[in-house]
């Protein structure tokens, strides 16, 4: 079965749903509002690019995600782009 707007499997949605869940409120609702109201509409690049933010250290998720630091990588930048914005919708 697969999940609705090509963002993968349900499976997929649950392991990427439960990565959300980083123990830090403030991150926990930014990676879930993403995965919930913006992630399906992305290119897959920039899913790739979400699966791959899920693997950094909170702390500079943070940083990032507040924007103190950016990312140096570009793609990662551009999915923090994305979240930050989704937030703000």
């Amino acid at each position: 079965m697969t999940g609705s707007g090509g963002g993968g499997t349900d499976t997929d949605l649950a392991r990427l749903r439960w990565g959300c869940r980083r123990g830090m409120r403030e991150l926990d609702l930014l990676l879930l509002a993403f995965l919930e109201r913006g992630y399906a509409a992305q290119p897959q690049s920039t899913r790739a690019a979400f699966r791959r933010l899920l693997r950094m250290p909170d702390p500079l998720l943070l940083e990032w995600l507040l924007g103190r630091r950016a990312p140096p990588d570009p793609e990662l930048a551009h999915v923090v782009a994305e979240i930050r914005r989704t937030a703000a919708a």
